[in-house]
């Protein structure tokens, strides 16, 4: 197969190879990038939570981040968790937010989290997790940027050269949605197969017409390529 890949440079990069792995061909080409926020991140923290990998790297450079690094942190899954280097004790959910929650519930001891975040997030983690008496604090660090379909797409989804695409995000199916019909190649976009890590993933996709959505059956990155080979 001929797969999509429209992930920011560096993580599109890692899931380009997983892909490759499995024997299918990929076109890469990133409608996103990450720009880096300055945040305050000073205050008297009991743990650290992350639901992208994305938020580690961008704090690397604040004055805070060796200090961050003695306190547990609480992941969403396994590849926020391998971002986590350095880190006292890390923690994966290996699953959605809610896996995040229930997870943090059972190893937390008392104190305030810093939820180290995106500009866009789908979820309320702060107020699923003062629902079960937990409180946490976030923080904007990195906001995803929208770049316009290239030239090389545009062609592969005219000539039907497309065969799927990898949505990791809500935002992301959105994204690609919207390049599609600003690059007025709609039709062609929605009529390959669609591979979504979660069912909230693939809502705007339905929404647009697309027959071809498939879910992970796992929030993870290896069930969703699992469903490549199907």
């Amino acid at each position: 197969m001929r797969v999509v890949v429209t992930r920011p440079q560096a993580d599109g990069e890692r899931t380009a190879q997983a892909v490759e792995a499995r024997g299918h061909e990929v076109l890469l080409v990133p409608l996103m990038r990450v720009e880096l926020l300055d945040a305050d991140l000073s205050g008297d923290w009991a743990g650290v939570i992350v639901t992208s990998g994305n938020a580690l790297a961008a704090i690397k450079e604040q004055p805070q981040a060796e200090s961050l690094k003695t306190l547990p942190l609480f992941a969403v899954g396994r590849r926020s968790a391998a971002a986590a280097q350095g880190f006292a004790s890390v923690h994966s959910a290996n699953g959605d937010v809610r896996d995040l929650v229930a997870l943090i519930a059972r190893e937390h001891r008392g104190g305030t989290l810093l939820y180290l975040a995106g500009e866009d997030h789908a979820a309320d983690l702060v107020g699923e997790l003062a629902r079960v008496g937990i409180r946490a604090e976030m923080r904007v660090v990195y906001r995803a940027v929208s770049a316009p379909f290239p030239p090389i797409l545009v062609a592969a989804l005219e000539a039907g050269d497309v065969d799927a695409v990898l949505h990791y995000s809500r935002r992301s199916a959105e994204n690609y949605l919207q390049g599609a019909r600003d690059a007025e190649v709609l039709e062609a976009a929605l009529a390959v197969m669609h591979a979504c890590l979660s069912p909230q993933v693939a809502e705007p996709l339905r929404a647009a017409g697309v027959t071809d959505v498939r879910i992970a059956s796992r929030p993870e990155e290896a069930a969703m390529l699992g469903l490549l080979d199907g």
